[in-house]
């Protein structure tokens, strides 16, 4: 497993439980270790594929293996609680992820939740969805519960949700994807099993995933500075932050944000190919049919699809990866004019040109956890005039050119005005380039990525565009940013920066002023020192459904 390209499910033998469980707990006695840095190991995973849910232990409830579009582990009674748990008693610092949906809430105050360090049916901590639009992360102990965090978010039945619960020492942190993070101490439980729960609700889950946490947690998986090295260090802002602090409304979890999520041009937000058929494609000629049809349609990526240059995407479009083996190679995706698209859970490989350009007055297009390696020029590309592009929770592994905004310094006849671009949340993993590079664009918002080990830059802001860095982490990045002095034979641009974090790293070259993304969105910045241990655990493919 290698988990640097994103998580792969591990189902354990069906045929001998007993054998599974002991490679289960070999697999947890090692360090999985990727240029030399400790990460996080596999203990345990589930995807209900095979049809059974040996292993799982049912206290309550109707549990069954059903199918949702793939094998999930189905609770289908409403008039009680309900708890299924796995794993070992014994486990204790770990991560529990799980994709979960519920189906019915009977009541306004009902819940469904991921539990972990279970000690019994009664006792254990769990983070809990709950139909009166809160996510709670919460203890019960002997039946009694008590509410340790808790945050206002949408939730509505029939749609997935990512959850994920960390335990490390007296640490708890709940995560819903795109959405809050829930923080908490408490030290009554130090070990225990993993599980899922409802509370008069029915509810399907799938994809559990249970990861050791990296030593030491939260900082990010590889080491930090020596004690010979600086401590980090946040540098006051070039420009005093805005009087008035950004909105902090949650996204909607599976739901786009930052510009793609905008208003405007026609088109009032992003939903790809909501509404419209569901397929799956297989093979190149059937995903090449799919892209170039007319109208909404959602399709859904499986196996290795291996194509050739750069294909045209109709608009209206969704085109999702099936699990974390989803694979487009060889080829790219081109958005020429066209809007309203959606690209998710895509492992994009070896692409002869771009993995992704989204040009010539496309819009509106959200690009969100997929993984990019091996592209011989970009591997996202937002050139030619194009707007209201959100890239999110993407990794960017090994990559030469990550992303450039405009391809040229002649283009301002173009690109004035427009290239107005959201990135955030990405994996930067030793990526050497264009983080991005940007020409023109005004704003273009960089927050809360992780940038590790970038040789050439991490941000260049070039030919007047105004970019804002913020809220990101900078580790072992000898130049995080550039305007002033422009970069190649681009003239200078303005950036911004504020609430980074740089280690190891060289000192940011700002200047000037950039057009606030508040005006245009609502966001949440996460603070910077958490933002290694968030991207490694939510960016990239595996982590969404497909």
């Amino acid at each position: 497993m290698n988990l640097h390209q994103g998580t792969r499910r591990l189902t354990p033998s069906r045929t001998a439980p007993g054998a599974a469980l002991l490679a289960l707990l070999l697999v947890a006695t090692a360090l999985v270790v990727t240029g030399g840095s400790a990460r996080a190991a596999t203990l345990f995973s589930d995807n209900f594929d095979d049809g059974n849910s040996t292993g799982w232990t049912a206290s309550g409830g109707s549990w069954s293996v059903a199918t949702d579009g793939s094998g999930v582990l189905r609770q289908a009674g409403t008039s009680a609680d309900a708890r299924s748990r796995a794993g070992s008693a014994s486990w204790t610092d770990y991560t529990v992820r799980a994709r979960v949906k519920p189906t019915v809430f009977n009541g306004s105050n009902r819940f469904v939740a991921l539990t972990a360090r279970v000690q019994s049916a009664t006792s254990y901590y769990y983070l809990a969805l709950r139909g009166n639009n809160t996510v709670e992360l919460k203890r019960l102990s002997n039946g009694t519960s008590t509410t340790l965090a808790s945050a206002a978010v949408t939730v509505t039945a029939g749609t997935w949700y990512g959850l994920s619960l960390q335990v490390s020492g007296s640490t708890l942190t709940g995560r819903l994807e795109n959405g809050p993070v829930l923080t908490a101490t408490d030290s009554q439980y130090a070990t225990g099993q993993v599980g899922v729960a409802t509370f008069y609700a029915s509810a399907h889950f799938d994809d559990v995933l249970v990861e050791t946490v990296g030593a030491p947690s939260p900082t990010p998986t590889t080491p930090g500075p020596t004690p010979t090295t600086p401590a980090p260090t946040t540098p006051a802002p070039t420009t005093p932050a805005p009087t008035t602090p950004p909105p902090t409304g949650n996204p909607v979890p599976g739901q786009p944000d930052g510009f793609a999520s905008v208003n405007a041009l026609g088109q009032n937000g992003t939903t790809g190919g909501a509404g419209g058929p569901v397929v799956t494609a297989t093979n190149a000629t059937d995903f090449l049919n799919y892209i170039d049809t007319t109208g909404p349609l959602v399709i859904r990526v499986q196996g290795v699809i291996r194509i050739s240059s750069k294909q045209g995407v109709r608009p209206h479009k969704t085109i999702i990866g099936v699990g974390g083996n989803a694979e487009i190679t060889g080829g790219g995706l081109d958005f020429y004019r066209s809007y309203n698209v959606i690209v998710r859970n895509i492992n994009f490989t070896e692409a002869e040109d771009d993995a992704i350009n989204v040009g010539q007055e496309s819009h509106h297009v959200w690009i969100d956890h997929n993984r990019f390696a091996g592209a011989v020029d970009g591997s996202v590309d937002i050139v030619r005039g194009a707007d209201y592009v959100t890239v999110s929770w993407n990794h960017f592994d090994h990559s030469d050119k990550s992303m450039l905004i405009s391809h040229s310094d002649g283009a301002g006849s173009t690109d004035i005005g427009h290239l107005k671009v959201s990135i955030h949340h990405n994996f930067f993993d030793h990526s050497r380039q264009r983080h991005p590079r940007v020409r023109f664009g005004e704003p273009v918002h960089v927050y809360n990525n992780y940038f590790l080990g970038n040789d050439l830059y991490a941000v260049a802001s070039t030919e007047n565009a105004g970019v804002l860095v913020e809220g990101n982490y900078f580790e072992n990045v000898p130049f995080p940013i550039y305007s002033a002095s422009g970069y190649a034979d681009s003239g200078p641009g303005r950036a911004v920066q504020r609430n980074n974090i740089f280690v190891n790293s060289g000192v940011p070259e700002t200047t000037g002023t950039v057009v606030e993304p508040s005006t245009y969105y609502a966001y949440q910045l996460q603070p910077a020192a958490g933002v290694p241990a968030a991207v490694t655990a939510g960016a990239g493919v595996g982590r969404i459904t497909g």
